[in-house]
């Protein structure tokens, strides 16, 4: 049974936009009619789908899909009522199918959830599913977490789309992800700030300073106001909900050694400490800092394959730490 991208059935959840356009859906990390007022750099990281989830409910034992070739591009992750299934590569390939999806067991209706790739574009043409069976919206009543970041927080090198650390968490806690994780280009952009206070949210974080400290972006003058800044344009909305701002996790280069502008990474977690202590001396009592050695020190450094990066273990590692040590302390 073939089903269009565009029903209305089928739940983009994670996604800021979806555009469909003729023959094909995608889904976007900003919005997509919008992309004119981003950063092309930006833009291009905003249309591949971390953390984005293509949901619906269905009594299918097949899930098949047709999709646009990409050259790079990570895996496809299927779970069904929670439980991982497999996952489908994707690149040099204009297909994925899964099958035999309990097949033995009683027929009945389950919660199907494709987690998109979180590099490389993805564009959708059609889903098939078994014939005959059934599909109905699925209505995802999880909390709301929304979390910005860089390549960190986007996680190409995780080892499939639910395997990023965002992931781990989101699974963990049992969350609803919207994942802002663009490689390269988290710079603290008013524009990203005006979309995270639009969204619905019961917990926010960020995890900045990497890309600033790369390409010098911001100096001692601008780096902490951007960050109260941008967290005082999300309050617009979100006056009370739970903000996590994580500082830069362990990188042995950038430790010690002055970028351009005279920061280093020690330098940088003293900036965000002192910025969210100004945010809650200013009455933010629900906006809290978190040092991004907690999460990511020094002794996982055998797990940054480019001493910068995590590899696929070491986001599972990352993950995993941020749900014991901060997800479970702020995000209740």
């Amino acid at each position: 049974m073939e089903i269009r991208p565009n029903d209305r059935r089928l739940a983009w959840e994670g996604a800021i936009s979806v555009e469909h356009e003729g023959e094909w859906s995608q889904a976007w990390r900003v919005p997509h009619l919008e992309r004119g007022l981003y950063p092309q750099a930006l833009v291009e990281r905003a249309e591949m789908p971390a953390g984005v989830r293509l949901a619906f409910r269905t009594d299918s034992t097949t899930v098949a899909g047709v999709v646009e070739s990409q050259a790079e591009a990570a895996p496809l992750d299927l779970y069904v009522d929670g439980e991982w299934i497999g996952s489908a590569p994707l690149v040099g390939s204009d297909h994925f199918r899964f099958e035999g999806i309990d097949a033995h067991g009683p027929k009945r209706e389950r919660t199907f959830e494709l987690w998109l790739p979180q590099f490389g574009p993805f564009r959708l043409r059609s889903l098939e599913l078994s014939d005959g069976a059934t599909l109905t919206r699925h209505k995802d009543e999880r909390k709301r977490w929304v979390t910005y970041g860089s390549s960190i927080t986007q996680c190409r090198t995780a080892a499939s789309p639910s395997q990023t650390w965002p992931g781990v968490v989101a699974r963990g806690h049992d969350l609803h992800l919207t994942c802002l994780g663009y490689g390269g280009q988290c710079h603290l952009d008013s524009m990203i700030a005006r979309m995270m206070r639009d969204r619905a949210a019961e917990y926010l974080s960020m995890c900045v300073g990497i890309n600033i400290y790369g390409a010098n972006s911001l100096s001692e003058r601008s780096f902490g106001p951007g960050i109260i800044g941008f967290v005082r344009i999300v309050r617009e909305k979100h006056p009370e909900t739970p903000f996590v701002v994580m500082s830069p996790i362990f990188s042995p280069p950038r430790e010690e050694v002055q970028n351009k502008v005279g920061f280093t990474l020690q330098g940088m977690r003293e900036e965000v400490r002192a910025a969210v202590e100004a945010l809650r001396a200013a009455g933010d009592k629900h906006v809290h800092y978190v040092n991004g050695l907690e999460v990511f020190g020094a002794d996982l450094g055998h797990l940054l394959p480019d001493e910068l990066h995590p590899g696929a273990e070491g986001y599972k590692v990352m993950g995993k730490n941020f749900l014991e040590r901060v997800a479970k302390r702020y995000f209740t």
